[in-house]
């Protein structure tokens, strides 16, 4: 049923199977994607083509330096008395919801806001609420962050802390596409098709599903069996993390929560119903990447996933 969704979002999209793939799992096991590439590749299209796949309502916002956490959270507003002839209404504050009440939130550039705003979120994502002057405001349900940064300018830019980060159930590029994939990408904005650049990017993508039915396969998504030992594996894996010379922080318990249920997203779009070997090493670098910190080596992506290939091939999955 997902495959729906999938296809959709394929008229706009050109190739980009494996980040769709790990986009449309983290949609289901109701994470947040941090979209981590260079301008251009298509970042902003993928957000508004899978809101527009689910009937959802979709937001942008250009986080930058000057930007407040109230103008992504929202502010309340004071109204004056009315002065009706009936004696009027009394005056008081009126809650003025941000961007953040939408069902898919595109925050762009995340890195480039200061830390109060980037924070300004961080109840948003875990709790799916905000807190305004004290009161408490519900988010739409689902609801999805997608972030982006660009990973070859830091000029003014304030890097995500670690306790964001694991906020995020994924973390992935989306790269340059393949020649073919360009040159497709070339002729469909020649034709008037949608593309990036064609000036009516995903245009076409109409809603296949409604935000209903998808709450269902979140759902349904939970019940997805997990083996007692795949999941004696995850935490081992964790504790392995947590204890290597080379990594100063390793995997927490949220992150532990997080590989399993993408792995059962991805095994409900794959169409089973029970969680495999397979399921987890397809998730492993998206998930889990972004979530240590390593010492001793390179630090970046590349020196994070060739340390966690490591302990993959070290600690065997259990088929």
């Amino acid at each position: 049923m997902p495959r729906r969704v999938y296809a959709n979002m394929h008229q706009a999209i050109i190739g980009q199977d494996r980040a769709l793939d790990l986009v449309m799992s983290a949609l289901l096991a109701g994470g947040h994607i941090l979209l981590d590439d260079v301008p251009g590749v298509g970042k902003t299209l993928m957000a508004k083509t899978l809101a527009q796949s689910i009937d959802g309502a979709f937001k942008r916002v250009q986080f930058s330096p000057d930007l407040m956490p109230s103008d992504v959270t929202g502010i309340n507003v004071y109204t004056p008395l009315t002065g009706a002839p009936n004696g009027g209404e009394s005056g008081g504050f009126r809650f003025i919801q941000g961007p953040v009440f939408a069902n898919v939130l595109l925050a762009d550039e995340i890195n480039r806001a200061s830390p109060r705003t980037q924070a300004s979120l961080l109840e948003a994502m875990e709790e799916g609420f905000v807190t305004v002057d004290g009161e408490t405001h519900l988010l739409p349900k689902p609801f999805l962050v997608i972030a982006t940064q660009n990973p070859v300018e830091f000029h003014g830019t304030f890097p995500l802390p670690e306790a964001q980060l694991d906020r995020f159930a994924v973390r992935l590029s989306l790269g340059y596409p393949a020649a073919d994939e360009e040159q497709e990408l070339l002729r469909r904005a020649t034709a008037g098709a949608a593309g990036p650049g064609a000036g009516h990017d995903g245009d076409r993508v109409r809603p296949v599903i409604s935000p209903q039915e998808l709450k269902q396969w979140q759902q349904e998504v939970r019940e997805v069996r997990v083996d007692a030992s795949l999941q004696a594996y995850i935490v081992q894996f964790a504790n392995l993390t947590r204890n290597h010379p080379q990594i100063s922080l390793g995997l927490s318990p949220r992150g532990s929560l997080t590989w399993q249920r993408m792995a059962q997203a991805y095994a409900y779009l794959q169409g089973r119903r029970y969680v495999t070997p397979d399921d987890l090493k397809t998730t492993a670098h998206a998930v889990l990447a972004h979530r240590i910190l390593v010492s001793g080596r390179s630090t970046g992506t590349q020196g994070r996933i060739a340390l966690l290939d490591e302990l993959l091939g070290s600690q065997p999955i259990p088929v």
